[in-house]
């Protein structure tokens, strides 16, 4: 807390329901993040315990990104949870200003793998014959790193930059987490050049990935449509669409936030988005990457196999 801040803690409105609906609200948001826990705990044990997922790179990266996925996911769930069973969210300062710094450093970091992944992707479709050399494990645990470090990194400076503003009220958020669009509402005057500093990080942190990933992604499918592709082309678009899938979903809901229309409901629009980056996508990525990918289906089964033989080992001992 600093000189002229005198709000200690903020109210979140969240949904704006009644009773029931908050408790249906609830039922969902529980199950919703119990499932979205497991399907990404399983991929992060499978590619852990299979020795042959665990050399590839792109399940070193696919594990990575699940253990992003559940830090999104509980950077915002437990905490809409815990507001729904009152009638008002009350967040603490401290706690509101630790929320928006981890979802806006996950999600800055979510956009570092995509392009990962779409290097990978590139790599491996462009320049095979190189990609292992390219791509080996140490360059690859060298991009998680790189990936983590410069996402949790970035926020650092805006979110430091909105905390020494002055908050003399009010301290209601229409929202149902902290962000900084909201914060920054609720700031006094004079602001400074914060607002700028922050939509500039912004900008270029996802103009910057999203310029990469579509570029990587084109420069693969003109790749594809060249006639030395025309035996294998069918598989690597399968593979490529799968990523694209992801991509879109969560460039979309960002580009939906800039979208936005302004007017009276513009409010209930951006709690619908922000729900679904930060709640569903979280849930989709696990089903999308691995409902239809061979490799996992077959780690599933070698994972399988050697239980049952570690059961009858057990039993016959």
């Amino acid at each position: 807390m600093v000189n002229g801040t005198t709000v200690t803690e903020f109210i979140l409105l969240g949904f704006g329901v009644g009773q029931q609906e908050r408790f249906l609200l609830l039922i969902f948001f529980a199950i919703l993040y119990v499932v979205t826990l497991a399907e990404n705990l399983t991929i992060i044990i499978l590619v852990v315990l299979d020795n042959h997922l665990s050399r590839l790179p792109m399940y070193i990266l696919l594990s990575n990104f699940s253990l992003l996925e559940i830090g999104y996911v509980s950077t915002t769930v437990p905490r809409l949870i815990l507001d729904l069973t009152s009638p008002q969210g009350v967040i603490s300062f401290r706690d509101c200003f630790l929320q928006f710094y981890l979802l806006f450093s996950f999600g800055t970091t979510e956009n570092f793998f995509l392009s990962a992944m779409a290097l990978d992707r590139y790599l491996a479709i462009c320049h095979p014959l190189r990609y292992p050399q390219i791509m080996s494990q140490d360059f690859c645990f060298a991009l998680v790193i790189a990936c983590w470090g410069l996402g949790f990194m970035a926020y650092i400076i805006p979110v430091t930059m909105i905390s020494k503003l002055s908050f003399c009220g009010p301290n209601v958020i229409d929202h149902f987490l902290c962000d900084a669009g909201t914060i920054l509402a609720l700031a006094c005057p004079p602001l400074g050049v914060t607002p700028f500093v922050c939509q500039m990080f912004v900008n270029t942190f996802v103009l910057s990935n999203v310029l990469f990933v579509v570029l990587s992604y084109g420069i693969v499918i003109l790749t594809l449509m060249k006639p030395s592709f025309e035996g294998s082309r069918r598989k690597a678009f399968s593979t490529i669409s799968f990523h694209l899938i992801v991509v879109t979903l969560f460039y979309g809901s960002v580009a939906g936030m800039y979208i936005c229309p302004e007017g009276e409901n513009q409010a209930e629009v951006t709690k619908a988005v922000t729900l679904f980056y930060t709640s569903i996508t979280p849930f989709l990525n696990p089903m999308i990457y691995c409902l239809r990918n061979d490799q996992v289906k077959e780690a599933l089964s070698r994972l399988r196999r050697r239980k049952v033989s570690l059961l009858r080992r057990n039993m016959t001992a």
